[in-house]
């Protein structure tokens, strides 16, 4: 997952409301979004290493994950961050009691980004220099850097997200139509690449690459795109396929959350 928006508690009605792209290399394997009968959550998969990068159980927790991208560091490591997502889905900690927990073996990772939450509580925390920070109620738009990095793709998404999407949400989470999945996706699908470039350590054609919303080049790029809405009763979940034999299908599920 290399880019994510969410609105946490800005909407009376609807707590979580996120929008994200996924981009991977387009010949690794994983499988849509589904019920996980062996993992007990909705997510997609990763049919590479088992891991997730976006999932929701039916009681309403949820995360989600985007890689930390530091093109000199060039360590490799036998766990996959996708597996951090299952811990917490699996888990009965809060978010904050995970994330904490999380800091003793967080060096076994890859650099990451994560956010978890339930219907309460959301946080966030990265092993690239970040300890966990629960979210007040707010907007929030997460790259491949740190959370507040100046990244000129971060502030093009997050100008995008409230000024186009939430006003078709409401303050009281009234609106959750059709047109929320056209404009969600049509923002999810922005190929325009930025000017002002972030340095990671990769050369600038990657960077150029790399620095748009919607990312596409011969051997990756963005794979799904997702548009996620949780009220306070039910969760309505889009994924719309990017690349593949099933480009452009959209799947979609609604559930009732547990009490």
């Amino acid at each position: 997952m290399c880019i994510v928006a969410l609105a946490w508690q800005v909407c009376h009605q609807v707590p979580l409301f996120l929008i994200s792209n996924r981009d991977e290399f387009y010949d690794r394997p994983s499988a849509g979004l589904d019920y996980q009968e062996d993992l007990r959550f909705y997510a997609g998969r990763d049919l590479s290493e088992g891991g997730t990068w976006l999932g929701v159980t039916k009681s309403g927790r949820w995360a989600v994950l985007t890689n930390y991208r530091d093109g000199r560091d060039r360590r490799k490591f036998a766990t996959s961050r996708g597996h951090l997502l299952t811990a917490f889905l699996q888990s009965d900690d809060s978010p904050m009691q995970f994330a904490k927990a999380l800091q003793k073996t967080q060096q076994d990772y890859a650099g990451f980004n994560l956010i978890v939450g339930n219907r309460q509580q959301a946080v966030y925390m990265s092993n690239k220099g970040h300890a966990p920070e629960a979210l007040h109620g707010g907007v929030y738009v997460l790259s491949n850097g740190l959370m507040g990095d100046d990244w000129a793709k971060v502030a093009h998404l997050r100008k995008r997200f409230t000024q186009e999407l939430l006003p078709l949400i409401g303050h009281d989470g009234t609106r959750l139509g059709g047109d929320v999945l056209a404009v969600g996706l049509d923002v999810l699908e922005d190929a325009r690449t930025q000017e002002r470039l972030p340095n990671t350590g990769i050369d600038e054609a990657w960077e150029k690459a790399l620095s748009a919303i919607f990312v596409k080049t011969d051997g990756y790029g963005t794979c799904v795109s997702n548009v996620l809405a949780m009220t306070d009763e039910t969760l309505t979940w889009h994924e719309k396929s990017q690349a593949g034999d099933d480009v452009g299908d959209i799947k979609t599920v609604h559930f009732a959350l547990n009490d």
